[in-house]
């Protein structure tokens, strides 16, 4: 899929914690986006490189980063990274993805 595919919708990242290795994969690809905290698992940060740690955060997924994120997704072995579209909330990229 595309960033056409997608019509060029906002999109978020969530990461799912449960299922989170804490391998750090999203973190080698992305550190802008993501960070491993003292308890070894993945977070979202802020655009604010606030690292968000209610569980089910989301962080915007800036379009100059969008395929580090989408291989982050792709590549996590936890299948924890989520992408979807903010305006109708399906997901794109990740385990629940069509």
């Amino acid at each position: 899929m595309t960033v056409q595919d997608e019509g060029l919708d906002d999109l978020e990242v969530w990461i799912d914690q449960d299922l989170c290795t804490g391998d750090g994969i999203c973190v080698q690809y992305a550190p802008d986006v993501f960070e491993l905290d003292i308890d070894g698992l993945a977070y979202v940060k802020s655009a604010d490189d606030e690292l968000l740690q209610d569980k089910g955060a989301t962080t915007p997924v800036p379009l100059t980063l969008l395929n580090d994120v989408r291989d982050s997704a792709k590549d996590c072995p936890g299948d924890c990274i989520h992408v979807r579209r903010v305006s109708d909330r399906v997901e794109v990229y990740g385990p629940d993805a069509d």
